[in-house]
């Protein structure tokens, strides 16, 4: 090939093509053609070339090394020059050039080449311009992924949030349904219920797929225009789907969307293209194509795009209510990243608390079992989650109620306020409790000389019983036992400082109510075999002995274990307030979303609104609370509480029962017990109803006859039961059923109490003048108050009467049963409510 002929050839193949017929035959003429073989190196960067390379025939590659990634290699054309650029900048060779198969390479030596150069200056000029192009190229790119950056920055997601954990059927399908989804670009619509992160589904078949390095955004359906003209853009302002390019575009909440939006989006789906908002006044502008793949999510499926068949992948997202399988290993998780996210070790969950997690249906899905395990480590006083700090309470349960401390601030004021209960207990109920005791030891020993034996018999329980179905219990706020306990805590610690010993709450939740339920059978088995009611300083010791108990196990642990478990009188007070027309509760809503120090359970400084407190004394949280037996209304959570969630309410009394109640046979076995209690206290008119001699005289006949007036009420309740269950096999468990007979117990209770407190309770000046040894001409003189014994058997009538009925009623409610497939309990309650009408009404 002659000189010419390489001019033409240059001149026609190259990017020499703008030079002057001069300076190409001044390139021709210093060319020198090589026979180059395959897998050869013509230059290595970061090193100076040694000539002008250019590419005859064959194939060239050239390619520069990377440390954090694959090089970036550029396969060559026929005419490409290779090196141009170093030699004229003088500079180091940027990349690595190779052949790829026997090449024939033109060469001009660099020496010679820089000389052709010096004497041709357009050669220079012709690469600057070529330079100023590109560097025109790389800055207009840049400035429009600027744009870009910033149109889809407030819309981005960065990265998956989590995977998909569990191993049950329902987790395996859906992680199938991902891999699927991801294998393609067709559309996917993700469905499901709240609370599921169906977000993070999408994401993670954007992330799964080819075109991760793609941008992933997500759009709200409910903050979009009606038009969808942030997604379409307008007549010269580019849309989210100009932007995205190729990209995904997560479409959140699809069921908020416009109907307008809905005819554009189905439209989008049918066609694959879309047409940008017109302007008033402008005329619409033409369709454009998409390249842009779409995901949706929603809580349903529109009919629109079911019925015309649109989507190319459908998923729905299960339910954690199905999946109780994962419910262990989801919360292993959860606890993981919230440990990790707080620089905390991991707190281990008991089986008891999984239990409770996996008993629960969670509305709220995945949200809301990561913020429940969330509250739960901050409420949490061990390395132990138990079941104690879960919530799993629903809003159904809060119907019908009044919140009291808002319709009456003055009752609010006073409940926070130091007279509730410190100022009573510590400035009267202390004091008086001492005095109670001291006479009871050593004055006159018989209840019409006793005033504080008149006190406690026809006073003190009358009253509690009747305030049962109004306040619960509320004697336990301002309960002389737990005073001393308390006084006891604070002084032995105060002499021994030391930490007192944490609840061992797996055994008192296994054996206290048996505990308490024993004492109370000692305790009534004494009041008989001793003669209780009208022996001064034995009642003495009774109160003596429940105060030990106080004191010595709140010595021993922390707070009042003994009110918590262990109490007889608790547990009695705690079953009656069940029944109570008042509650204790908090707002759940407020506790979850603004409560992050739980004051109200573990104590703590003064903050905004709410008090220093030391927490609840029984442990327990008032979002929490199922049912009245944990509340001693002490309102130490009303004082600590900065955020107004605590509520006192006025509910349906009893509601508790048939709605968010726990049953126990503990407690069971106390309502019999009590109920037993009754028939006890009338064994001389149980005598005379059977005309036999019982031998009441004798100790051990007095005994045994005692033990078995205490078994009467449930030995007949239970062989009822038995007989109903051969009829009616699919009859709701004694255990729950047993609660039915409460409102009879506590009116049979209230209706021997009755005769106490309106025959002798109105004779306590009299009594209390006989207690200091006045004469009995004094004790002539002062005014008594006593009802008619009409009066009193009309009441006690009353009473037995309607609590009958109320538990006719109650046992329905809890059984929600026909009442004909209750007629055997009712026949039972039937039996006893007239066996306790005959003995104390008719007696």
């Amino acid at each position: 090939m002659d000189v010419l002929e390489r001019v033409e050839w240059l001149r026609q193949r190259t990017e020499f093509s703008s030079l002057s017929s001069e300076a190409l035959q001044a390139i021709a003429q210093q060319v020198q053609e090589q026979q180059v073989q395959e897998n050869r190196r013509l230059g290595l960067e970061d090193t100076q070339p040694e000539a002008l390379y250019i590419l005859y025939d064959g194939h060239l590659e050239r390619y520069r090394t990377s440390k954090t990634g694959l090089a970036k290699v550029t396969s060559l054309i026929l005419g490409s020059i290779v090196y141009l650029k170093e030699l004229l900048l003088d500079r180091k060779a940027e990349e690595t050039t190779i052949t790829l198969n026997d090449c024939v390479i033109w060469t001009i030596p660099r020496e010679a080449f820089k000389a052709i150069a010096q004497q041709f200056p357009e050669i220079a000029q012709g690469v600057s311009q070529q330079l100023a192009t590109q560097l025109e190229e790389v800055s207009s790119q840049l400035a429009y992924e600027r744009e870009q950056q910033i149109a889809l920055r407030p819309y981005l997601v960065p990265k998956v949030k989590r995977g998909i954990v569990g191993t049950s059927r329902y987790a395996v399908r859906l992680r199938q349904d991902i891999k699927k989804a991801a294998s393609d670009r067709g559309s996917v619509l993700i469905f499901g219920e709240p609370g599921l992160e169906k977000d993070n589904t999408a994401a993670l078949i954007h992330f799964g797929s080819s075109d991760r390095k793609e941008p992933l955004i997500k759009i709200n359906c409910n903050t979009l225009q009606p038009s969808g003209a942030e997604i379409f853009g307008r007549t010269g302002k580019p849309g989210l789907l100009d932007w995205i390019g190729r990209g995904t575009i997560m479409l959140n909440n699809l069921e908020d969307i416009a109907p307008e939006f809905e005819e554009k989006l189905v439209q989008l789906l049918k066609t694959g293209k879309f047409t940008p908002i017109a302007r008033e006044g402008e005329p619409e502008p033409e369709a454009r194509s998409v390249e842009a793949r779409l995901l949706m999510t929603s809580e349903k499926i529109l009919p629109r795009l079911e019925k015309c068949k649109l989507i190319t992948h459908v998923i729905k997202v299960p339910p954690l209510r199905v999946r109780k399988a994962d419910i262990a290993v989801q919360a292993e998780y959860y606890l993981s990243l919230i440990a990790r996210s707080r620089g905390i070790s991991k707190p281990k969950i008991t089986p008891e608390a999984l239990r409770r997690l996996q008993g629960y249906d969670f509305p709220g899905n995945h949200v809301e079992l990561e913020s429940l395990l969330g509250r739960a480590i901050t409420q949490a006083e061990s390395p132990e989650l138990t079941e104690e700090v879960f919530w799993a309470a629903g809003n159904k349960n809060r119907r019908f109620r009044v919140n009291l401390l808002n319709a009456y601030p003055r009752l609010r004021q006073f409940l926070r306020s130091p007279w509730w209960p410190d100022r009573i207990n510590y400035g009267f109920t202390l004091g008086a409790f001492a005095v109670i005791v001291t006479v009871l030891m050593v004055a006159p020993q018989s209840r019409d000389r006793n005033f504080a034996l008149n006190l406690f018999w026809a006073w003190w329980w009358m009253l509690i019983l009747v305030a049962f179905p109004f306040v619960g219990r509320l004697w336990c706020a301002v309960c002389p036992f737990m005073i001393y306990g308390e006084l006891a805590q604070k002084i032995s610690l105060w002499l021994y400082p030391r930490k007192l010993q944490p609840w061992p709450r797996q055994a008192a939740e296994k054996w206290g109510g048996w505990f308490l339920f024993g004492m109370f059978t000692l305790i009534l088995l004494w009041e008989e075999l001793w003669n209780l009611e009208n022996t001064a300083y034995l009642s003495g010791y009774l109160l003596l002995l429940i105060t030990a108990g106080a004191v010595i196990f709140s010595v021993l642990f922390e707070r009042r274990f003994w009110c918590r478990y262990l109490c007889p009188i608790g547990g009695m007070n705690g079953l009656f307030a069940k029944l109570a027309m008042i509650e204790l509760r908090a707002q759940q809503g407020i506790c979850s979303a603004t409560c992050t120090t739980y004051q109200c359970y573990k104590g703590g400084p003064q903050k905004g609104e709410g008090m220093e407190t030391g927490g609840c004394p029984i442990y327990s949280h008032p979002a929490q609370l199922r049912d009245n037996r944990d509340c001693v209304l002490c309102m130490t959570c009303l004082k600590a509480c900065p955020h107004r969630s605590v509520e006192l309410n006025l509910r349906p009394p009893g509601i508790e029962l048939w709605t968010t109640h726990q049953p126990t046979y503990p407690e069971v076995c106390l309502l019999f017990l009590l109920f037993g209690a009754v028939f006890l206290h009338r064994l001389p008119a149980i005598q005379q109803l059977l005309d036999i001699n019982l031998h009441l005289d004798q100790f051990s006949y007095h005994a045994i006859v005692s033990v078995l007036a205490l078994m009467l009420p449930g030995a007949i309740a239970l062989l009822f039961d038995q007989i109903m269950r051969l009829f009616n096999r699919r009859s709701r468990p004694f255990l729950e059923l047993a609660y039915g007979y409460l409102p009879l117990v506590l009116g049979a209770s209230l209706a021997y109490y009755l005769h106490l407190g309106l025959n002798e309770a109105g004779r306590i000046l009299p009594v209390t003048a006989a207690t200091f040894g006045g004469s009995t001409e004094l004790m002539a003189t002062l005014p008594i108050a006593v009802a008619h014994p009409a009066v009193i058997e009309f009441l006690q009538a009353v009473t037995i009467a309607g609590s009958f009925w109320l538990s006719v009623l109650l046992t329905q409610k809890i059984a929600r049963q026909p009442i004909r497939s209750l007629l055997l309990q009712h026949s039972a309650m039937v039996l006893l409510g007239s066996l306790v009408w005959r003995l104390i009404v008719v007696a």
